[in-house]
């Protein structure tokens, strides 16, 4: 089925890799668990609503364009973006919670997901949820996301972390869910989330400012000095925010792993900077000198845009940082939708191509 709800108007095709999306109306889990801690959405009037956690404890404001496909078509349309590639806010990640509780809320929220994609398959790419602090109920959901509800891979916080498990991304008992990603061929994105120094930064929303980039990082930096990357070369990642510090670190990273093999060089003998290239990272960084080092570190091949839409840290109009820049044609088409295609590992399809 092909949906011609706001086509996009004339110009070149661009896909967001970095979206979120949630139903408008989510189940309150704290009555069917019995215990509390998980976000849900309040609508008092109009098309605002507000996440707030079942304690009360307010998270943030949103807009219908969180929840409402007409709403998010009518804005990609204004903004020229082709298609986006939804996943779930990171919040509700719930690694925290009790295994088959997070379970229970990932198929709610994955099933809503490709309801949507389904419904505009032209427009829309979906990317699962997963308990991931129990690696075998990861795996059994990864596989219902991709081969039951036709998603193209699976969204994953920076680290793991809760009563049951706390694990950066080389822990041994995630690799199970990243070899069965790379057997499926999913594409896997890494996102922030629970960010390091929330309890000491407390001001300044320098969790988002400081430590968001810093989490980007870590993540990397798990997958590389853990052999994560190395042991699956057909394993596609994405990570957000520009890759957050990596880039602009990553001599540092790199003199740390030759100066100090005893200490870094213990789970994978392979360089830093021999990874470059394994991996893509999204366009998201706010500054042409931020982006212009990201594509010299990292490649050309490996940035894709990404807007963090619809939220306040994103880019309003997706593509915008690229389209300032002085790029040549081709490395413009491969930041706005081909690096996009690759990282997903689906060839070009409708509402991919060149915008009617």
């Amino acid at each position: 089925m092909i949906s011609t709800a706001a086509a996009p108007p004339p110009g070149p095709a661009r896909i967001d890799v970095h979206t979120h999306l949630l139903p408008r109306d989510l189940p309150r889990w704290a009555d069917r668990f019995g215990y509390s801690g998980f976000v849900g959405l309040e609508h008092p009037a109009g098309c605002r609503a507000r996440m707030v956690r079942d304690d009360g404890t307010f998270f943030r404001d949103v807009d219908a364009n969180l929840w409402d496909p007409a709403a998010r078509l009518s804005d990609m349309h204004d903004t020229g973006v082709s298609a986006q590639v939804l996943s779930t806010v990171p919040v509700l990640f719930n690694y925290w919670a009790q295994p088959r509780d997070t379970l229970q809320v990932a198929q709610f929220l994955n099933d809503h997901l490709a309801d949507v994609v389904r419904c505009h398959p032209d427009r829309f790419f979906g990317l699962g949820t997963l308990p991931m602090q129990d690696p075998d109920l990861a795996v059994r959901e990864l596989d219902r996301c991709v081969g039951e509800l036709g998603l193209h891979g699976i969204q994953i916080g920076s680290h793991v972390r809760g009563p049951l498990a706390d694990w950066n991304l080389d822990e041994a008992s995630l690799f199970p869910v990243f070899a069965r990603a790379a057997e499926l061929g999913a594409a896997v994105f890494v996102h922030p989330w629970d960010m390091m120094g929330e309890a000491t930064m407390r001001k300044y929303w320098l969790p988002w400012l400081v430590g968001m980039p810093a989490e980007c990082s870590r993540a990397l930096c798990s997958l590389i000095f853990g052999g994560v990357l190395a042991r699956l070369p057909t394993l596609r990642v994405c990570v957000a925010h520009g890759g957050g510090s990596f880039a602009a670190t990553l001599g540092r990273i790199q003199h740390g792993f030759e100066a100090r093999p005893d200490l870094c060089a213990i789970d994978n003998p392979l360089a830093p900077r021999d990874h470059v290239g394994r991996f893509w990272v999204d366009a998201l960084v706010h500054d042409p000198l931020a982006l212009r080092l990201v594509l010299d570190t990292l490649g050309e091949d490996r940035v894709a845009v990404g807007s963090d839409y619809p939220f306040p840290l994103g880019e309003a109009r997706p593509g915008a940082l690229v389209d300032s820049m002085a790029l040549a044609p081709a490395v413009r088409a491969k930041l706005l939708r081909d690096n996009a295609l690759n990282w997903l590992g689906i060839a070009r399809e409708s509402g991919c191509e060149e915008a009617p």
